[in-house]
């Protein structure tokens, strides 16, 4: 009988509202509603105040009649260029062509490395765990940089050419150039979010399901195609819908390579222009494009994984993972194959690390010389330090609203059972499928309509406008954290301690947030690193707080970044590679505690 009374409080303690439930109710939907739902919502007015039939013209979509030339061999005295950039086939069409490709290629090569790590023990493993997501490391703008040193057209010689010919001894010039290079430099550095998601599926795959399909005479390959893969397919989806949509926003590869005519370098031109006094009437309907095929994705692979749910490793039961040693062939296609892989996407953030080193790149296929003095340089030049000073206080104050948003958001949803605490979950969790860029012109259009003049107007000072931007688009990685350890405390402890008396204030205060103080640390460091790193919102918004050159501008780091890069001056890019590594450090760290201090997964990425 008391049992029965216990669960029929609990019961009614989830559906009862008072005042401090209310306030961690509409916190977080003020927040998410003002800074990211109508800002965001604003691109399709914004998109109102442009034909939109002029986004079928050829510019913008032309799939019938392809400019350019996918690969392009050029004879010479002795020797063969071959010429990898690519067809054009309009903005919208070459954004959407690039995102599948890159998400495509990725998928297969995050699937084979996590395969191999996930069932096969072998000397080595660890090292090339930690290789696998070197390329996550960040290093904005810079690794695209190196990997145009490397593959791209240079005013010199190209490292792969001067490879093939020089060492190698044969008559061939390789260049990845245009809409191929921004492909190659994505595919590198996003593959990794395939792996992460593959491995931890792979992991959690009842052993005893491919067992069975083994005893019906599935082996190797076949029991792979018809049992382990479809088992995983939910991980692969959601890993797959993030690269598409990382690939649709990021700018930082088209910047590099020059390539223009894709929605991320066109948005981002927008900001430029605005410096110049300039406007852009399309920028709102291609926002608009991009946040529709972005939420496409993510809605239609949301449900596809919501549909696939297979059995997993039962609650209570015994885990051994089917982990085998390969035999010498295997072993030959992990070190020869595998390995060589692997170690050649680790190329942008070893290149970034000599750049930084170097004391110039020029026309040369390797960098010349060493030298510290570039770090130094970090203090010295004007405005360079001030960009570091700006991030570490924009990603500071966004965390604190992040971890605020997140507990309200976390405690309501995991302990209440009221209509609407769905909608709010998606609504938290929804900023990883919206591209920054849209989030950056929803900023720009959404408050320079409502708060023109005021410290939310960001042609009058961005800071307020990215910290508010910041905080929204790095909200998931805290929100899913802490989310996990309000769901590994049983409610059980909310319902004796409000039987003593305890008001849900206290509870939460007292209770709940000490025993998930690992779980609040982790998302902050996690979500202070990607802020420190982020590049989208960075390098719009934050264009417009003045010359970065100068020693009291608005930029954050990664502003000063690509100011670096774009303009160069003397040492310039080697002061930007500085800044990379400076980055990737952060990020380290944050493995290195997030991991091996707090014990908890690092970078869990999923929709």
């Amino acid at each position: 009988m008391a049992r029965h009374e216990g669960l029929g409080r609990l019961t009614r303690l989830r559906y009862e509202l008072d005042a401090f439930t209310l306030i961690e109710i509409i916190f977080p939907v003020f927040m998410l509603t003002l800074f990211l739902l109508l800002p965001v919502l604003s691109t399709f007015e914004a998109a109102t105040k442009y034909r939109l039939s002029n986004l079928l013209g050829e510019s913008y979509w032309n799939p019938w009649n392809p400019t350019g030339q996918g690969v392009r061999l050029i004879k010479g005295a002795g020797y063969t260029r071959i010429v990898v950039e690519g067809w054009n086939y309009g903005v919208i069409l070459n954004s959407v062509i690039n995102a599948a490709v890159v998400t495509l290629a990725a998928s297969i090569l995050g699937i084979i490395v996590a395969f191999v790590l996930a069932r096969y023990e072998f000397p080595a493993k660890t090292l090339l765990r930690v290789m696998a997501i070197v390329p996550l490391l960040v290093t904005p703008f810079v690794n695209a940089y190196v990997i145009k040193k490397i593959f791209g057209p240079t005013f010199g010689t190209n490292t792969l050419s001067w490879f093939l010919h020089d060492i190698l001894h044969l008559p061939i010039y390789i260049e990845v150039r245009n809409l191929a290079g921004v492909t190659l430099t994505q595919i590198i550095t996003f593959y990794p979010i395939i792996y992460l998601n593959m491995f931890s599926a792979l992991l959690n795959i009842d052993p005893n399901l491919e067992e069975q399909a083994e005893n019906l005479g599935a082996r190797g390959f076949k029991l792979f195609r018809t049992v382990t893969l479809p088992l995983a397919l939910p991980g692969l989806a959601a890993g797959a819908a993030l690269v598409f949509i990382f690939s649709l926003e990021d700018v930082g590869a088209p910047i590099i390579f020059g390539f223009r005519d894709i929605l991320s370098y066109r948005i981002f031109a927008y900001f430029i222009g605005l410096s110049a006094g300039s406007k852009s009437p399309e920028v709102g309907a291609l926002a608009l494009v991009m946040l529709l095929i972005a939420l496409t994705v993510f809605v239609g692979i949301r449900q596809y994984v919501s549909l696939r749910q297979y059995a997993m490793i039962s609650k209570g039961g015994r885990w051994k993972p089917r982990i085998t040693k390969p035999g010498w062939k295997g072993l030959l296609a992990i070190y020869l194959v595998v390995f060589p892989i692997v170690l050649f996407t680790m190329l942008p953030q070893l290149g970034v690390i000599t750049l930084s080193l170097s004391e110039r790149w020029g026309t040369s296929p390797l960098p010349q010389g060493f030298t510290l003095s570039n770090f130094a340089g970090i203090i010295h030049r004007s405005g360079v330090f001030r960009g570091i000073e700006n991030s570490f206080t924009y990603s500071t104050l966004a965390v604190s609203i992040i971890i605020l948003v997140s507990i309200s958001v976390s405690y309501v949803v995991s302990r209440l059972r009221i209509p609407g605490m769905t909608a709010l979950d998606t609504l938290a969790t929804m900023p990883i499928a919206i591209p920054g860029l849209v989030v950056a012109y929803g900023y720009f259009f959404f408050f320079r309509g409502i708060a023109r003049g005021t410290i939310l107007d960001p042609l009058r000072d961005p800071a307020i406008p990215i910290i508010l931007a910041y905080s929204m688009r790095r909200l998931p990685f805290a929100a899913r954290s802490i989310f996990a350890g309000f769901s590994q405390v049983h409610e059980a402890l909310d319902e004796a301690a409000m039987n003593l008396g305890a008001t849900r204030r206290k509870v939460l205060s007292s209770i709940l947030l000490p025993m998930l103080l690992l779980n609040i640390a982790s998302g902050t460091l996690l979500s202070f690193v990607y802020c420190m790193g982020e590049t989208s919102v960075s390098v719009t918004l934050g264009g417009l707080g003045g010359d970065v050159g100068t020693p009291n501008h608005r930029g954050p780091i990664t502003m000063v970044i690509y100011d670096l890069i774009s303009n160069p001056r003397a040492n310039s890019i080697q002061l930007a590679a500085a800044l990379g590594v400076i980055l990737m450090s952060l990020q380290i760290t944050a493995i290195v505690l997030i991991t091996l201090v707090f014990k908890q997964s690092y970078a869990f990425i999923g929709v």
